[in-house]
């Protein structure tokens, strides 16, 4: 059985779907995935920067590697998923490793090279898991209401991501501030998360025949390569969530028991925000609200360098998410062939993955050997750059604005 799918009275009384019961289960996942993950990322700065005394740089290097290690399995799943047509079960093999790290953690103890091999097997597990999710959700949905799927599926994942870091205070409260402990509590609940997408996730097949399937195929689906590129524009452009935590926290002396709550402030705004911004895109065009976030980043990055106030720059961060995550997957939906879905949107996640790594480490690079404000404004010109070139990619999307259903309206 599928979860219930999400509903609302339409004007003539009957109930009109919002959301596809399938996006519901795939955000059910996600939600509990994310409650695991945010758990060990809401501790891991701390732990890597100020127990284990990791330079700017050296921190770079592995928050690089958190995200742009997904790169290495994001084609190969999505291929795979798209040759065999079995988009599920690739999903469900990557957040199995996922589950798998959370326990390598116990054994990587203090060491760098250790941690930074757990660290990139838990991000493959999201490397081979987010496509083929992605494209259930594409598959799963109608074109006009692409952006507010995933809007509802990253509403629910930022609830995950919302609960995360509260859960971690809570097992260090009780167990001692033991970083074991949050380890294994969140390895019970990646597990958990297994079960459910095991449990009540559909597979997607499509409606295609079977077709060969051959990677070049994919480099030639007319406009993959400018949503690649825009993929790594904003790859390049973001510095990550634990930079700006950090860089928060050295700023305003936060108490290090608190510095969970970061991340909190970062996801409420981002679970508040999703669904109406997906909505929001598929009425007035993806590009613009897209575009948009690119400028809030900006914003964002000069408020941290004047000394504004944290929430305010953690709200604002939250909604550039809200304005870029998933519209950037609604962006490729319609453009990518049914039988190449998930090879097409692996290609652009693992553009904008690799562009991280190298944002990170060029980050930390430049906090190390000119100071953290410097290296914020830099940020901040990169982001500007980077909305230029993407306003100029996306120029021939910005035309075709999709159509909203008519049950919708």
């Amino acid at each position: 059985m599928y979860l219930a799918s999400v509903t609302r009275p339409a004007a003539s009384g009957t109930a009109t779907k919002i959301v596809a019961g399938n996006v519901v289960a795939l955000g059910t996942v996600s939600l509990i995935t994310d409650i695991s993950s945010e758990m060990v990322s809401a501790v891991l700065p701390l732990y890597l920067v100020l127990s284990l005394q990791l330079s700017p740089l050296s921190y770079g290097l592995l928050d690089g590697i958190y995200t742009g290690a997904t790169a290495i399995l994001r084609i190969v799943g999505g291929f795979v998923a798209d040759k065999f047509r079995h988009r599920k079960l690739v999903a469900g093999l990557g957040y199995g490793l996922s589950a798998l790290a959370k326990l390598g953690l116990l054994l990587a103890g203090r060491s760098t090279g250790a941690l930074g091999f757990v660290i990139a097997t838990d991000r493959m597990g999201k490397g081979l898991r987010t496509a083929p999710r992605d494209a259930l959700i594409t598959l799963s949905t109608p074109e006009g209401a692409l952006g507010r799927a995933f809007g509802v599926h990253r509403m629910m994942d930022s609830v995950g991501a919302f609960l995360g870091p509260l859960v971690a205070m809570a097992v260090l409260t009780v167990a001692a501030q033991s970083y074991d402990a949050v380890f294994v509590t969140s390895f019970c609940i990646a597990a958990l998360g297994v079960v459910v997408l095991v449990l009540f996730v559909h597979d997607r097949r499509g409606t295609l025949a079977a077709q060969p399937i051959r990677l070049k195929d994919a480099a030639r689906i007319p406009g993959l390569g400018k949503l690649a590129l825009v993929a790594v524009l904003l790859g390049l452009a973001t510095i990550g969530d634990g930079f700006l935590f950090l860089l928060l926290q050295k700023r305003d002396d936060l108490s290090l028991i608190w510095f969970p709550l970061l991340a909190v402030g970062t996801s409420l705004a981002y679970l508040v925000l999703a669904t109406p911004i997906g909505a929001l895109a598929d009425r007035i065009g993806r590009v613009p609200v897209f575009l948009a976030g690119y400028a809030v980043l900006t914003v964002t990055y000069l408020l941290l360098a004047s000394g504004a106030s944290a929430w305010l720059i953690l709200v604002l961060y939250g909604l550039f998410y809200a304005c870029t995550d998933g519209i950037l997957m609604a962006l490729a939906g319609p453009v990518l062939p049914e039988h190449l879905r998930t090879t097409g949107i692996a290609v652009i996640q693992t553009g904008q993955a690799v562009a991280y790594l190298g944002s990170s480490v060029l980050f930390g690079l430049a906090w190390q050997t000119i100071g953290s404000t410097p290296a914020i404004f830099a940020a901040a010109l990169t982001a500007v750059i980077a909305l230029a070139a993407t306003a100029l990619v996306l120029r021939r999307f910005a035309a075709t604005t999709p159509a909203v259903a008519a049950e919708d309206r």
